[in-house]
């Protein structure tokens, strides 16, 4: 993967940059190769590359001082969280520095009455739900990393889980942020109430992985822990009948709090981890869980039983009780270490694509793979359509690495030719960067490429993730020539 090169200037200067930004955080800085080290990838390991430094600030204040300096002597920045992105968000430039977000771990504000907390960044999702939990309350969202990934990166990418389908993924959990934006610009956009005046630039923000703004500090929704919850298990001869089955669910107005798939060697790598109680011989899996009242859940695993039997069903199993509804998940929730035991090296594909079409697309995900001469297991969030196929491989043999990398771009251009979208909850990245102009037109590209120049029209916040091109932040540079706006050519037409 091709990187923005790192100036010379800048690289030659890196012991006065971490100096300089040592006055500002004292005892947050590192700039040894030892030290390094750990920063030097996110969860997308295929791709890495040393920073300049890692700044790790303590308090708002640190955060817009360090910013406002990058700013003024044109640093680029990469912000990071727990660094669990599978997209290469927080990949670190040669040029640039990591502002690493980990110290920001303290839960502010709960507030009951209103069901909102009040978190710092570097908060993991889990603790979230565990600081609730002793008042009967949770965090919806729920993505697989969500004992190690933090609420900062979670907004970043809009994180989503496998309870995604009935309570949204972070844009509808998220009431507000503290935003600090490159030239140290301290905002609040959003609150604790319900509706807020002017523009949505908190829609703005989720999801802009780290282009926009630093999150500070996000205010988030709480919501009481269903009466009761009970997970189904179903086994399916084919895929293809598990994906009809989901639509026939979605179609006949039941929205499950989950509906999860798995195929073969996903079932097998699962259950040979976390001996969930998984049935081995199905070519497909389907958990389903319903919450609410008891009266509600029954109803409604009931109809799900009857429709999935009628999609032919040949495993059905219900969770007798809390521990084994746990249980159902934990397996789910495990297949991508689970698949780690099973494979050398695997890479986590993440696009969605309509319901209709997902036997279709796992039909063509197969011959792609198969094409590559690697493996997959097929893991995915059935009721949205969000795939993450893993496509094993072992990088240690001349070109494998590469054919996983090509792999990935034919499914997620299916994905998208299928109807889809490249992603649906790991973001862009590195990763799909430069598969953006097969979903998008170059005026959709350009739109939004000058939205992150109007935050950030030196781009130095994260640069060569998203866009396949930098060029319309340099063009947005050109404004200091026309006293301050561009030529009236430049202006975008609707």
């Amino acid at each position: 993967m091709k990187m923005p090169a790192p100036d010379a200037a800048i690289l030659a200067d890196q012991a006065a940059i971490a100096a300089a930004l040592a006055d500002i955080v004292p005892d947050g800085v590192i700039a040894d190769a030892a030290g390094l080290s750990p920063y030097g990838s996110d969860g997308l390991t295929m791709y890495a590359q040393s920073p300049l430094a890692v700044v790790l600030p303590r308090t708002t204040d640190q955060v817009a001082r360090v910013l406002a300096w990058c700013h003024q002597r044109g640093v680029k920045v990469v912000a990071r969280g727990s660094g669990t992105s599978l997209s290469g968000g927080a990949l670190p430039l040669a040029d640039g520095i990591v502002l690493g977000m980990s110290r920001f771990n303290r839960i502010l504000d709960v507030d009951y009455d209103q069901r909102i907390a009040v978190v710092q960044p570097g908060v993991t999702n889990l603790a979230v739900s565990q600081a609730v939990a002793h008042r009967g309350f949770y965090y919806a969202p729920d993505p697989s990393s969500q004992i190690a990934c933090s609420i900062g990166g979670n907004v970043a990418e809009n994180a989503g889980g496998v309870h995604c389908l009935k309570y949204g993924t972070t844009s509808p959990n998220l009431l507000g942020v503290e935003l600090v934006l490159i030239d140290g610009t301290v905002l609040r956009l959003g609150g604790a109430g319900m509706e807020q005046p002017g523009l949505d630039l908190l829609g703005l923000v989720c999801g802009s992985e780290g282009l926009l703004g630093v999150v500070t500090e996000a205010t988030v929704r709480i919501l009481p822990k269903p009466a009761t919850a009970r997970a189904l298990l179903m086994g399916f001869p084919s895929v293809a009948a598990a994906g009809d089955c989901v639509a026939a669910i979605i179609a006949a107005g039941i929205i499950p709090a989950g509906l999860e798939m798995m195929d073969a060697p996903a079932i097998r790598a699962a259950e040979d981890f976390v001996h969930a109680g998984y049935p081995t011989d199905v070519a497909a899996l389907m958990i389903a869980e319903a919450d609410g009242t008891p009266a509600q859940v029954e109803d409604q695993l009931a109809q799900i039983s009857a429709i999935a039997l009628g999609h032919g069903c040949t495993h059905l199993k219900e969770s007798r009780d809390e521990a084994e509804r746990l249980l159902f998940w934990a397996g789910r929730k495990a297949a991508f270490p689970a698949v780690g035991r099973i494979a050398s090296d695997y890479y986590c594909v993440d696009g969605t694509i309509p319901r209709r079409a997902l036997g279709q697309v796992l039909t063509e995900i197969s011959a792609i793979v198969a094409r590559h001469g690697l493996a997959v297991a097929n893991v995915f969030h059935a009721g949205d359509g969000n795939l993450h196929p893993l496509v094993m491989y072992d990088a240690s043999r001349p070109g494998q690495t590469e054919a996983a990398e090509q792999a990935g771009a034919e499914i997620l251009k299916a994905c998208v030719d299928a109807g889809g979208v490249l992603t649906g909850e790991h973001g862009v990245g590195v990763e799909k960067r430069d598969l953006m102009p097969h979903q998008f037109s170059a005026t959709d590209l350009d739109v939004q490429s000058r939205l992150k120049c109007a935050f950030d029209a030196k781009g130095l916040l994260n640069p060569g993730k998203l866009f396949p091109t930098l060029s319309r932040c340099a063009e947005m540079n050109a404004m200091h020539v026309h006293g301050g706006r561009l030529p009236h050519a430049h202006l975008p037409r609707f």
